[in-house]
């Protein structure tokens, strides 16, 4: 079989067994060091697609039951070997054939107007609300959380999370007002207000999100200083204290980084702060993975830093700060694929088995995206005005110790109470 051949130029490190669709076996690989996993290609079909088409039919195959992990391997066992393997210089043709069609078409591919971003959030986030509720935390922070030692569970990096965010921010006063550009279900307005005297007004194009972030503000008695909007970025007109974006630009698309960093700037009061997080690529530019567009995030695109800051700075902004979260959302997903894999019952009763295998794929994907893949998350802090903050970053880590979260779980654990105790005021 020519998938043989192939997958032989693939594997370096570790060993793949590979049963193929007349039940004859093969391992591949065992040149290097690595892990092993083992897989069944089941049609013709499939074995040909995997040829001409690898980055979508591999998806693909595995939803439709084509492509299945065997012999006590998991669909994380495979992902994990080949990406390994991909990242390390294994190479297969017809992907870097498709990579370099990709690019020349990219900037069509992510012309996302308003119309256009609106349906591309219906896509993912106006899924059932009970499917993130089985798999996120209790807030429903779908972004990467924040482990300073590691070993925090996923309930206390979130909130560590916000708080890491917050200090960034510098709400040194009350009353300071925030506009959140993709609040999300409201998680992080609701804590900016309830903790740090903010007033916070969300936007977000998901009419689930909206729906649910509206009845939580009011469950807390924060309507008064939390208002969430359907509105799309690029409508907001009104200057604030401070701006927050947190997993939100990975969905604006590479036309438009210059646009939205003007409107941060036209968002912003003089003497104002923005922090922006976002998903990023460590070595350098690149395209989005045709099975993730299809069926997970149509029109989006993790850009490289190198793409951010020509942004910014045709933008009129100072960045003021940057840092790089590297292995953090690797821990976060790893979380969710736990949570994801225990409430598959409960999550296959809300769609169907093929959805199963679709976000299984997807968070697989995504965790070994971090881990092997160059993928990161970026914080961006931007003002106005050079001299809007203090000289030094200091006051950023003695605000994030000052914080408390008296609504937030207790750390479980003896590093994590640590963090918590020096967290206290004195």
């Amino acid at each position: 079989m020519l998938i043989d051949s192939i997958l032989a130029r693939l594997i370096h490190h570790g060993t793949l067994t590979v049963r193929r669709p007349d039940g004859t076996t093969r391992t591949l690989g065992g040149t290097r060091p690595g892990p092993s996993a083992a897989l069944a290609i089941k049609t013709p079909e499939i074995a040909r697609r995997l040829v001409w088409n690898p980055s979508l039919a591999f998806g693909e195959g595995y939803m439709d039951g084509d492509i299945d992990p065997i012999d006590g391997s998991t669909i994380h066992d495979v992902m994990n070997l080949l990406i390994l393997n991909l990242a390390r210089g294994g190479t297969h043709p017809v992907m870097r054939l498709g990579e370099g069609i990709r690019w020349a078409g990219r900037r069509l591919m992510d012309l996302n107007t308003a119309d256009r971003s609106r349906r591309n959030v219906a896509h993912h986030y106006d899924l059932n609300g009970t499917l993130y509720s089985l798999f996120l935390d209790a807030d429903r922070q779908y972004s990467c959380a924040y482990f300073p030692t590691g070993t925090e569970t996923l309930e206390e990096a979130q909130a560590l999370k916000k708080r890491h965010l917050a200090s960034k921010l510098r709400l040194d006063r009350p009353d300071l007002e925030v506009l959140d550009i993709g609040s999300g279900w409201g998680g992080l307005a609701i804590t900016l207000a309830r903790d740090f005297g903010a007033r916070v007004t969300g936007l977000t194009l998901s009419e689930e999100q909206l729906a649910e972030a509206r009845a939580r503000a009011q469950s807390a008695g924060l309507s008064d200083r939390v208002r969430f909007e359907l509105m799309d970025y690029r409508a907001w007109k009104q200057p604030m204290d401070r701006v927050v974006s947190v997993g939100m630009f990975e969905h604006v698309g590479i036309n438009h980084y210059t646009a939205f960093f003007r409107t941060v700037k036209a968002a912003l009061k003089e003497d104002g702060v923005a922090l922006i997080h976002a998903i990023g690529q460590s070595e350098g530019p690149t395209t989005t993975n045709p099975w993730l567009t299809k069926y997970i995030f149509p029109g989006g695109y993790s850009p490289a830093l190198s793409e951010v800051v020509p942004a910014v700075e045709k933008a009129g902004l100072w960045i003021t700060d940057i840092e790089i979260l590297r292995l953090h959302y690797a821990m976060t997903i790893a979380h969710w694929r736990a949570r994801f894999s225990a409430n598959r019952n409960a999550i296959k009763s809300l769609y169907d088995e093929r959805f199963c295998r679709m976000f299984e794929f997807y968070l697989s994907c995504s965790e070994l995206a971090f881990r092997h893949w160059g993928h990161m998350n970026w914080q961006v802090q931007l003002t106005r005005k050079v001299d809007a903050l203090p000289l030094t970053r200091d006051y950023m880590v003695d605000a994030e110790r000052a914080a408390a979260y008296p609504h937030d779980p207790p750390p479980s654990t003896a590093a994590a109470q640590e963090v918590r105790q020096d967290a206290e005021p004195a």
